[in-house]
């Protein structure tokens, strides 16, 4: 792909934002609300104040309001096909967002899921010497799981049985909402710390991403508050709390209390409204930290008003000029998700709960400006084009209001090749594996250099990656765990990701709330001002530099230029750690 400098690129992207705006109120003049479609359904965002104006505009375009939220977004349903366009520009109203489409297929589509992820799942890796079941394991201390040898990342971070967990494990007032794909509360490793009473499901399966129905375990497009039939999720609550049982692993926090706060397909895509219902049921439940490892489709980068992400006319040609990349409705839909998610996190903050975010895994600089999106939109399949976004453009939610942003680090402490960056977004690093690290040593792209954490069994029998009798092939992504006289057996997988980064910073929010929070006179429980708890966090990570020159290539370990990435800021605070490595052990001393 050709590149162009900065300076250019931004120059005609400044020429073009009077065009783009010409473009969108010519359209929003043209468009009626004639054509009849199946019925779809929207989340439309309403100008602050202008409630009246926006469900006027609302009906006039042939939508149904079925539920308002408090703070100004609706859901609405219409079988008005160009419904979206209809509202460009309209009186009260930010914009329209898709609440996913209508469609099916006989067999589910492509994940959106990072495949950084599991990067060597099928690449025949070495399996190293490292002991594999669970008799094989040495215990040295009561508060040591059986494979508390392979958790390297809780050892970086002090989340161990002569650190963290001697002075803190956790209060069981603490609420740690999940929001993702759902959590597998029936885990045996995480089951004990699963609060079934106030998990939600705010998702419905789509067969287009998500396959028929009828192929899920439960017959069923609407799973129940305790199932995750893609594994993220269950990773992610595995990391932050499960429990010291003899069994598996332990997490950070390994006696607070878990909360299913599901927004994420099965296939990994998370919409404006299963996103916003969470945030606000995270406020109104008293869950004191939610952990969100995902970004809000179907666009990586929104972008404001008056800042539309552009294209080139002509790719040989650059002196023809660019021209706006996305659609007047694509437009008003991305400043609606802006506005949405910026008001739920908003109101969540508002309530005490503090907001973790993984960063993400596009090895990139979340500050650059311009910036090249080509995965967007990435719904419906396919759809995605090319697309440069200037700065104002945000990755929501971890570029939002309050999110705590976390990079990824592997077991040298070096920013992992994928994770992304940036001196404005970083907030903090933590462990969320790096298959590629430790070049030169046996470890190097093995499994061992990433995250373990629990693995819901049904997920793992869908991949083939069990036997029909339990057993685990020669798989050393995949493990297998069996209590002691007769109890459950547990599976374990190895992934890696920004996703598995943020919920070690989760963990550690969780037990600064346990140590330093306070009696809550009106819900009950315990409660610590978000601020409070932010303040905590990045004043007991621990300082990290900037590599030498400032300047990180991956060349070593097999990536390309594009991954070559440069760290600006100190040593107290850069745009690669953020105010440092967080540490459960510093959190709570």
């Amino acid at each position: 792909m050709r590149k162009w400098s900065s300076l250019a690129v931004v120059a005609v992207l400044v020429m073009a934002v009077t065009t783009a705006a010409s473009a969108a109120t010519a359209a929003s003049r043209s468009t009626t609300a004639t054509a009849v479609g199946a019925e779809t359904r929207y989340v439309v965002v309403y100008k602050k104040g202008q409630t009246t104006s926006a469900r006027a505009a609302i009906k006039a375009a042939g939508g149904t309001i079925v539920k308002e939220r408090s703070i100004g977004v609706a859901t609405v349903k219409t079988r008005n096909a160009k419904f979206q366009q209809a509202l460009v520009g309209k009186k009260g109203i930010v914009g329209a967002a898709r609440d996913g489409v209508i469609g099916s297929s006989g067999q589910r589509a492509a994940k959106k899921r990072d495949t950084v992820e599991k990067e060597g799942r099928n690449a025949n890796p070495v399996v190293n010497s490292r002991p594999p079941s669970h008799s094989e394991s040495s215990k040295s201390s009561p508060l040591e799981e059986p494979f508390a040898d392979r958790q390297w990342d809780m050892r970086m971070i002090g989340a161990t049985p002569t650190g963290s967990y001697a002075r803190q494990l956790g209060s069981r007032q603490v609420l740690v909402g999940v929001i993702d794909t759902g959590v597998d509360g029936n885990h045996p490793d995480i089951k004990p710390n699963f609060d079934f009473a106030r998990s939600r499901n705010f998702t419905t399966d789509i067969p287009l991403i998500d396959g028929a129905c009828a192929t899920d375990p439960d017959g069923s497009c609407t799973d129940p508050p305790h199932v995750d039939e893609d594994g993220h999720g269950t990773h992610v609550a595995s990391t932050i709390a499960s429990p010291i049982n003899n069994l598996g692993i332990a997490g950070v926090a390994p006696n607070v209390k878990l909360v299913n706060v599901r927004a994420g397909q099965d296939s990994g895509y998370f919409f404006l409204q299963p996103s916003v219902d969470a945030l606000m049921y995270a406020g109104d439940a008293g869950i004191d930290v939610v952990n969100m490892s995902f970004y809000i489709d179907p666009w990586l980068y929104n972008c404001p008003a008056g800042a539309p992400a552009m294209t080139w006319v002509d790719p040989a040609d650059p002196s023809k000029g660019m021209r706006p990349a996305d659609s007047p409705a694509e437009q008003a839909e991305q400043q609606a998700i802006i506005e949405a998610t910026q008001r739920a996190l908003q109101y969540a903050w508002e309530h005490g709960v503090t907001l973790v975010s993984a960063a993400g895994n596009g090895h990139e600089d979340l500050g650059a400006n311009p910036k090249v999106d080509e995965t967007s939109p990435d719904y419906p399949p396919g759809a995605e084009r090319h697309r440069i976004v200037s700065n104002a453009c945000l990755d929501l939610p971890t570029e939002g209001s309050h999110a705590i942003s976390v990079t990824s680090v592997g077991p040298s402490g070096r920013k992992a090749d994928y994770s992304n960056y940036g001196l404005e977004q970083a907030a903090v690093a933590a462990p969320g594996g790096w298959y590629r690290d430790n070049l030169g040593t046996k470890y190097f792209r093995t499994a061992e250099n990433m995250i373990l954490a629990a693995y819901p069994e049904g997920v793992a029998r869908a991949n083939g990656e069990i036997t029909k009798g339990g057993g685990v092939p020669n798989n050393p992504f995949v493990l297998r765990d069996c209590a002691k006289a007769g109890g459950p057996c547990a599976y374990y997988q190895y992934i890696q990701g920004t996703s598995m980064a943020a919920p070690h910073a989760t963990g550690v929010v969780a037990l600064i709330i346990s140590q330093f929070g306070t009696v809550d006179a009106v819900r009950g429980g315990i409660t610590m001002a978000p601020a409070a708890v932010e303040a905590r966090l990045y004043e007991s990570a621990v300082p990290h530099p900037c590599p030498p020159g400032g300047v990180q290539s991956y060349t070593d370990v097999g990536r390309d230029e594009s991954f070559t990435a440069r760290c600006e800021g100190t040593t107290e605070f850069n745009g690669f750690y953020g105010h440092g490595i967080v540490n459960a052990l510093r959190a709570v001393s």
